[in-house]
């Protein structure tokens, strides 16, 4: 996986890329009380926001990693958004993106980087 300096992870598997928020961006937030997805179809730009998430403690938003096409968003975390809490890296996921670019990932942390920003 990589990582960017705003928690969210990337996942590449073949020529889509899975994205979600870290744990650690899930406990700076709380609970996870609403999640707004992408339209599936959508193109965006790396910077555009493109999820927005409520929680106890704050709103917050997501900006796309990369440029791309969404392809999926999972449903189940839009009816159930503490999912993001509880799997933050698994079933928490927000969307699928199909890169327009994939080298842009290259910008992206690797783990140990990622651990070493959030300490």
């Amino acid at each position: 996986m990589k990582y960017t300096q705003e928690h969210e992870w990337l996942r590449p598997e073949g020529d889509i890329v899975t994205v979600g928020i870290t744990q650690h961006a899930t406990t700076q937030l709380g609970d996870i009380v609403f999640v707004e997805l992408p339209e599936v179809g959508a193109t965006v730009s790396k910077g555009d926001e493109i999820v927005v998430i409520e929680s106890v403690k704050a709103a917050s938003e997501i900006m796309a990693p990369i440029d791309g096409e969404i392809v999926e968003v999972n449903e189940e975390l839009a009816a159930n958004p503490a999912l993001a809490n509880q799997d933050a890296t698994g079933a928490g996921w927000f969307f699928k993106i199909r890169p327009s670019d994939p080298s842009q990932m290259d910008d992206c942390m690797d783990e140990a980087a990622y651990t070493a920003l959030i300490g």
